[in-house]
């Protein structure tokens, strides 16, 4: 562990109960994981932190998942003034106007089938490749896209809290 993400943890180790749950909401909305992982501070190590989030994704229930998943909004189209959603979805910057709109269509006939936003973990992905991927998994049962939903949940909240942990000790 760099010394950074050591004192980055230890900042947020120390934080007080209400500022350390805003800042586990900015990595992930739900209410039922933030509350297991402030329950398992402090956290030896950043590792200790992942973990401890795999093992609260793993006990999601399906309520606990939508409200998840009702903090992201749609690929293509990242809450204004938010630079997480915009840094996360920057394979689709850059895409071409009819890619945008094929998404656009995509992300709204997942959402009528399932109920909610298309979720992938975006990061480092290309616009075609996220294409890709609604394409493919809009052939799911609701139950295979909700574990698949989990496991992308989990990808995005393990980048969400390194940077977290990255974040050197504020004064």
């Amino acid at each position: 562990m760099t010394s950074t993400s050591a004192s980055g943890l230890a900042r947020f180790n120390t934080l007080e109960e209400s500022s350390a749950r805003a800042e586990l909401h900015e990595a992930c909305a739900s209410t039922a994981w933030a509350r297991r992982l402030l329950a398992a501070r402090p956290f030896a190590t950043a590792e200790d932190l992942y973990a401890a989030s795999d093992a609260a994704m793993a006990e999601l229930s399906a309520e606990d998942l939508a409200e998840a998943m009702a903090g992201h909004p749609p690929i293509g189209r990242p809450k204004p003034g938010d630079p997480t959603s915009s840094r996360e979805q920057a394979g689709m910057a850059g895409a071409a106007e009819e890619l945008k709109a094929e998404m656009l269509e995509l992300n709204l006939a997942y959402q009528e089938k399932f109920g909610h936003v298309f979720l992938i973990c975006a990061t480092g992905r290309t616009g075609e490749q996220m294409r890709d991927a609604v394409k493919e998994r809009i052939g799911n049962s609701p139950e295979q896209e909700r574990e698949i939903v989990r496991a992308e949940l989990g990808k995005i909240n393990r980048i969400r809290l390194t940077r977290l942990v990255e974040q050197d000790a504020r004064p």
